[in-house]
């Protein structure tokens, strides 16, 4: 046993203490100032106990304190994770008066109670995914974390990022212990995974100092090109650091690859072609409390396929609309094949091509930005920008993403758009993408969590919830329509398109994972039902595969906002220019000013906001 890991009965005396009652009382103004105070003094020093065990944490908020560390990923520190855990969790109830706490704070606690429960649920399943696979396996998460996150300042950083080469060989050593634990238990990735993913492997230690091909690896050009612009250093120390880092690439890296190499070269021997997560030992289970985790909800499997089917058909009928406004003589089907397949929809696979989808994407940002005072009261600091994903992991990884900002605004927000092959891209998505990933979508949300005065940390910069930060991103996409964008039916098609492809992963999603369809089947039924590409259906089925689950959180969080919404116009009256008293600035504002929260916790602001705006 491990020795953080409390024994048996203190874990069950802990646990108790974690699900005591709060202790009903009546506290005066100073008592609930003092009371609040303590509980806000306890989330800052356990966010902060987080943050000092996670170097790779304190890289991403910009904290320069472990630059030369990686994360330690051992059942040992899993175990320890889970003690700290149960440990704080009762002692957050043993010693915080909840009843004794000012609004914000309880809201607080309850986040903080439910993040801690979903921890210690989730402890039984940790071994349930896959670390290597082709959408943010470390094979290159590690190489985009150096060169996303670790700035080089000074020959400091410099030394440190090269002891973070350096340290990529326990790293790899660590991430080979867990995929054999987890051969042990069954959990394989399918076989499709990797043939991806040994390509991106080799792809790593390809280039300078690793072959005479005479270009630079990526890890070699990321360095040499942030030590070239250190200002205040002489060109010997910048060639000693250069010097460093190959002997470390070829010292460290190198193994640490050919090593991980190997192993999945093993692992394929025993993949098979199940797909779904139903293929686990207790797969159901698994699934069933990675949909909760997701939805913030209880919805079954089955209830959210139906809701998928419900959704998709009444889209096709929105998208029949538009298909006979342009005068498209076939069937849906056929209209579909067209957006699918016609040149015009699509930028030239050119560097030509991919500079222009990139000014496009930026220009509808900028234009976006002129018009956020009518959508919002507040609005973020913090910058955008707009990047192509980079060519080392542009094969794999998913369509578009967005990178949270700095906390100490050192780093931009960051729109990626993977340009790999810009079939995948066509013209009339572009917009409704944009909108998600940028503004009003992730940017507005997660860069004002960031911004949020008067709230603990962990809800500003934790991982938040899913539901609601997609839900939120693709509700963003439906907007600028009511605010006269789309004036291009075909972008308009494109917005129903994005939305048509959130509707449909309800439907494979539990499909592959509850219903046992096979990856052929999911690809077909998605060729049936959606325009998207060929790339875009082989891509995000594999996707669905290797993240059971977080597919379904997009539809689910957009739908509930649309309902919050809906409820709030009726029960003001209507808007403002209707002679009612909802102001979509404000409901917005109700959305977005605790941070990212479950859905409940969402309804209930809004009911409350609403039931004051009434009284008022």
């Amino acid at each position: 046993m491990h020795p953080f890991l409390p024994r048996a009965a203190t874990l069950a005396a802990l646990l108790i203490l974690v699900t005591g009652a709060a202790r009903a009382v009546t506290a005066t103004p100073e008592q609930i100032a003092a009371e609040s105070a303590k509980a806000n003094a306890f989330f800052e020093r356990v966010f902060n106990e987080a943050v000092d065990r996670s170097p790779e944490f304190q890289a991403q908020l910009g904290i320069k304190k472990d630059y030369d560390k990686w994360d330690e990923d051992t059942e040992a520190r899993a175990t320890e994770d889970l003690a700290l855990n149960v440990t704080h969790l009762a002692e957050l109830r043993r010693t915080i008066n909840f009843d004794a706490l000012d609004h914000q704070t309880q809201l607080s606690y309850r986040l903080w109670v439910r993040q801690a429960e979903r921890g210690i649920e989730g402890y039984k399943w940790r071994l349930y995914n896959y670390p290597v696979n082709q959408m943010f396996g470390e094979h290159t998460m590690a190489p985009a974390f150096l060169i996303n996150f670790h700035n080089i300042g000074d020959v400091k950083d410099a030394q440190a990022y090269i002891a973070r080469l350096n340290g990529l060989k326990v790293k790899f050593d660590q991430l080979i212990v867990g995929l054999e634990a987890r051969r042990a238990k069954g959990i394989i990735p399918p076989k499709f995974v990797f043939p991806l993913v040994l390509e991106s492997s080799r792809g790593i230690i390809k280039g300078a100092p690793f072959d005479d091909s005479g270009k630079p690896s990526t890890l070699l050009e990321d360095f040499a090109k942030k030590v070239g612009k250190l200002a205040d250093t002489d060109a010997a120390t910048k060639d000693r650091l250069v010097a460093d880092a190959k002997l470390a690439l070829l010292g460290a890296v190198k193994p640490a690859y050919q090593a991980l190499i190997a192993e999945l070269e093993s692992l394929e021997k025993t993949a098979t072609d199940d797909d779904g997560v139903w293929k686990f030992e207790n797969g159901a289970d698994y699934y069933n409390y990675a949909l909760r985790r997701t939805t913030t909800t209880d919805l079954t499997a089955d209830q959210i396929h139906e809701i998928g089917l419900k959704e998709v058909a009444r889209i096709h009928g929105e998208m029949t609309k538009i298909k006979d406004q342009v005068g498209f003589a076939g069937d849906l089907p056929a209209f579909f094949k067209y957006m699918r397949t016609d040149p015009k929809f699509y930028f030239p696979n050119t560097p030509e091509g991919k500079a222009a989808y990139l000014e496009g994407a930026i220009k509808i940002i900028d234009t976006m930005r002129g018009r956020l005072d009518e959508l919002f009261l507040t609005k973020p600091r913090a910058a955008i920008v707009v990047r192509a994903v980079e060519p080392f992991r542009e094969r794999e990884s998913g369509g578009a993403f967005y990178m949270q900002p700095a906390m100490d605004g050192s780093r931009p927000g960051t729109y990626y758009v993977n340009l790999y092959e810009m079939g995948g891209v066509p013209k009339y998505e572009m917009e409704a993408l944009a909108y998600h990933e940028g503004i009003p979508g992730h940017h507005m949300q997660i860069a004002i969590a960031q911004e949020l005065k008067g709230i603990p940390k962990f809800r500003k910069f934790g991982f938040g919830y899913t539901a609601y930060v997609e839900g939120w991103g693709l509700y963003c996409e439906r907007i600028p329509k009511e605010m006269g964008f789309y004036a291009d039916p075909y972008s308009d098609f494109g917005r129903l398109t994005m939305e048509l492809w959130r509707a449909a992963r309800l439907v494979v999603d539990t499909g592959l994972h509850a219903k046992k369809w096979t990856r052929q089947q999911t690809m077909d039924w998605l060729r049936t039902n959606t325009p998207n590409s060929e790339r875009d259906i082989f891509t995000e089925t594999n996707r669905y595969i290797v993240m059971a689950g977080q597919a379904t959180a997009y539809k689910i969080g957009m739908m509930k906002i649309l309902e919050l919404r809906a409820l709030a116009t009726q029960e003001l009256g209507g808007t403002k220019a209707q002679g009612g008293r909802f102001d979509v600035r404000e409901f917005h504002d109700v959305v977005l000013k605790d941070g990212a929260v479950p859905l409940d916790v969402l309804e209930e602001n809004v009911r409350a906001w609403i039931a004051a705006k009434k009284k008022a």
